[in-house]
């Protein structure tokens, strides 16, 4: 079945100095004929774009990127043109009019995972590169794009053939002079793949870089959480008023904390709740709360130091208190053993947060201690691999004389990690991914 020639705009949409559009697929050389004469392979030369009436639309770099050897594995050209809506549309126009078809998001990188010119985790690491907001997301996005996830998908799958064949040789040559424990051979390097793979899983990292970390700001009504959250955030992103219960649902804000993205929520006051809209509040905020990373505890000292049982059940070892309105006075302090966890702040005094914005860089330096690439990324990779441990778990209980049996859980590692690299995927799975990308790439 012949594929569509598609095109798109590669660049922002809008008024621009540049505006760059690049088309794929079996016609794009004779289309490109009939815009001007075709350039040499990979080298940019200066033509005057024509209309189907011969008239000039543009004077524009090209290039032309015969397949294979393309980012498509298809032939591909790309127009440099001069940025204005008019001539943009007027180049689109004339593609569409010689068989071209508009791009679907992810259209062109599809194309190149299924020509084979990358993996799924390196096509979905386009995505990641795209949409990057720090640099650690650059970072890492780049990395994977580099082949990291590949290289150790690789790797393990090495691991997994060199085991097949002890299991195989046992299963296929039982009458053969051959060690009769040879498959036991193969349980060190699975159980080397086994810690291989915990460790891959139990690095929450990766996620947490693309997604950001959650921080829930916590505590009673009126506590001083909204004033907190503005003046963490240098803006007026939460109602700040004196009467109790004002925040009803949750308020996620985006922050940077030394390059690494950090979403930050103010929630309803935790209470017994009364009215229908607070309960509801309350309930979020406890949803909101139990799932984050890091939960700071908002004390006002002066409402006294007593724990709310709800509040209670929410707080882990390594969260922090928070000990506002410290320009008021010491007041009610909390206890001694509290003290120790405790960091006192003032939104009213200059540096009044600086203790608290000093102890949050402290956690995500922690949070993020490493230097290596984490494996996984997103939530999909989790997944599989959490599937191939447990095929792989299974297999290592099984007593060594059932070689027949561990050899298909062997192989059930192998086909999930198979589909990590997106060769087994369905397309169901492919359009998912894909589907979120920006039209163009």
């Amino acid at each position: 079945m012949t594929r569509d020639t598609i095109f798109a705009l590669a660049t922002a949409p809008g008024r621009a100095a540049i505006a760059v559009v690049r088309m794929s697929g079996p016609e794009a050389g004779v289309i490109l004929k009939r815009l001007c004469p075709i350039p040499a392979p990979r080298q940019a030369a200066l033509r005057v774009i024509r209309g189907l009436d011969g008239q000039p639309l543009d004077e524009a770099l090209v290039l032309w990127f015969p397949g294979p050897n393309s980012f498509t594995g298809e032939d591909v050209f790309e127009l440099q043109l001069h940025g204005g809506p008019a001539i943009v549309g007027a180049v689109a126009e004339t593609l569409t009019t010689l068989g071209g078809r508009l791009a679907e998001p992810g259209e062109f990188t599809r194309r190149a995972f299924e020509a084979g010119r990358l993996e799924l985790s390196q096509a979905e690491a386009i995505g990641d590169l795209v949409d990057a907001e720090t640099e650690a997301q650059r970072k890492q996005a780049l990395a994977q794009l580099g082949g990291n996830l590949a290289r150790q998908g690789e790797a393990w799958r090495e691991t997994l053939l060199s085991a097949l064949a002890f299991l195989e040789a046992q299963i296929d040559f039982p009458d053969e002079e051959i060690p009769t424990d040879i498959a036991e051979a193969a349980r060190e390097p699975l159980l080397e793949l086994a810690a291989e793979l915990d460790a891959a899983i139990a690095d929450v990292r990766g996620e947490r870089i693309r997604d950001g970390l959650r921080i829930a700001l916590i505590g009673a009504p009126n506590a001083g959480k909204s004033s907190l959250l503005n003046a963490l955030v240098r803006r007026d992103a939460a109602i700040v008023t004196a009467i109790p219960g004002a925040t009803r649902d949750v308020i996620e804000i985006p922050m940077l904390i030394d390059g690494y993205k950090v979403l930050l929520a103010d929630m309803a006051g935790i209470r017994a709740a009364t009215d229908e809209v607070e309960i509801e509040g309350v309930r979020r905020a406890k949803a909101w709360a139990a799932s984050a990373d890091l939960r700071l505890w908002i004390v006002d000292t002066g409402q006294g130091t007593d724990t709310d049982a709800d509040i209670a059940a929410l707080i882990q070892p390594d969260d922090l208190r928070v000990l506002t309105k410290a320009d008021l006075g010491r007041r009610n302090d909390p206890r001694p053993e509290e003290v120790k966890k405790a960091v006192r702040t003032s939104t009213v005094e200059p540096d009044g947060v600086e203790a608290l914005r000093a102890a949050l860089r402290a956690w995500v330096s922690q949070a993020f201690t490493g230097t290596d690439t984490p494996t996984v990324t997103q939530l999909r990779h989790r997944i599989l691999l959490i599937e191939a441990r447990d095929h792989l778990a299974r297999g290592l209980l099984r007593p060594a004389h059932d070689a027949e049996l561990i050899a298909e859980d062997v192989r059930l590692v192998a086909h999930a990690l198979e589909r990590l690299s997106g060769r087994l995927d369905p397309d169901a799975v492919l359009d998912r991914v894909f589907s979120s990308f920006c039209i163009g790439k």
